[in-house]
């Protein structure tokens, strides 16, 4: 029954960021947003809704039982996995992904500088509700250079969006609802897994939420790149990577404060920098990332995983 209540919890996520998604992104076109800013901002922050959803709900948890810290970085740094791994390595296969050098620079030292604070301030096996309002803070701070940039002279593009504000709200709000509350049916199912089949909570955060949380990116970036809109799918992975990095750790912490597991430090977010570093570097190459270079960063994230799943059972 934890099995299914798990499965039927990460497919409400799907939906109601799928609803979510929607009005955002319409809300975003009628604003005459660029589309690699849409992806940056917009897309990232509604498909990371599961991400800070379950985190907001495994805090309240700590609050009562102590027992989910685990969900919370796991999940977080799993979903930054899935997404840098898993979805851009899916992608890489069926086209050609650029990025310009100079997005590369800012977007990828944004990234690993992320990765660094947060190993800073979980260095000591926990994340306190200071370092918390930190990570939260920094981030309103990317978000708000992102959007002074966007407001520089000939950013703004064409209005694409016929759908009206009332329309897209609904959307938004329906989506909102919709992850919540499967939110809560995740988080506590995931716990019950952990503890029916005797593994850390983490690899059940690492790997099964992680890998499932990422599924609105997969959905997103594959449709963007049906339809030829690289930049977009783009964006969208970097800015997802950057709030799963900073939000959900940092308001889970601002809630109730985190244990930071020491093989997460050591292990998960050592591979997390190495794997982002290879991503970049392949971005900054003049070839980007093609079927050769996506298929070293897919092998690189199935054998984090296959070794995952030995070292659990």
């Amino acid at each position: 029954m934890e099995f299914f209540l798990l499965f039927a919890g990460l497919f409400g996520l799907w939906l109601g960021t799928e609803s979510t998604i929607h009005g955002a992104v319409t809300v975003a076109e009628r604003l005459g947003v660029p589309e690699f800013i849409v992806g940056l901002t917009v897309l990232s922050i509604g498909s990371d809704l599961p991400e800070l959803a379950i985190a907001v709900d495994a805090a309240i948890w700590n609050l009562h039982e102590g027992q989910a810290s685990d969900v919370v970085v796991g999940s977080a740094l799993g979903s930054c996995m899935g997404q840098i791994g898993f979805v851009l390595g899916i992608i890489g296969l069926i086209g050609y992904l650029v990025l310009p050098k100079k997005a590369a620079y800012q977007q990828g030292g944004v990234l690993l500088g992320s990765l660094v604070l947060l190993a800073v301030f979980g260095y000591d096996g926990q994340v306190s509700r200071v370092e918390g309002v930190v990570l939260v803070v920094l981030y309103v701070a990317y978000l708000l250079f992102i959007f002074v940039d966007v407001m520089a002279p000939g950013e703004r593009v064409e209005n694409k969006s016929d759908s009206s504000l009332a329309v897209s709200l609904a959307y938004l709000v329906v989506g909102l609802i919709i992850v919540v509350g499967s939110a809560e049916v995740t988080v506590s199912s995931a716990v019950s897994v952990a503890t029916a089949l005797d593994v850390e909570q983490s690899f059940v955060a690492i790997v099964i939420i992680g890998l499932g949380s990422s599924l609105p990116e997969l959905s997103i970036s594959v449709g963007a790149m049906v339809k030829r809109r690289a930049t977009l799918s783009v964006g969208n992975l970097i800015g997802s990577n950057v709030f799963d990095t900073l939000v959900p750790v940092g308001v889970a912490a601002v809630i109730a404060g985190l244990e930071f597991e020491g093989d997460m430090w050591r292990e998960e977010l050592p591979f997390l920098f190495v794997l982002t570093s290879v991503v970049l570097f392949f971005f900054l190459r003049k070839a980007g990332i093609q079927k050769f270079e996506a298929i070293i960063v897919l092998g690189l994230y199935v054998g984090y995983v296959t070794t995952e799943f030995l070292g659990a059972f």
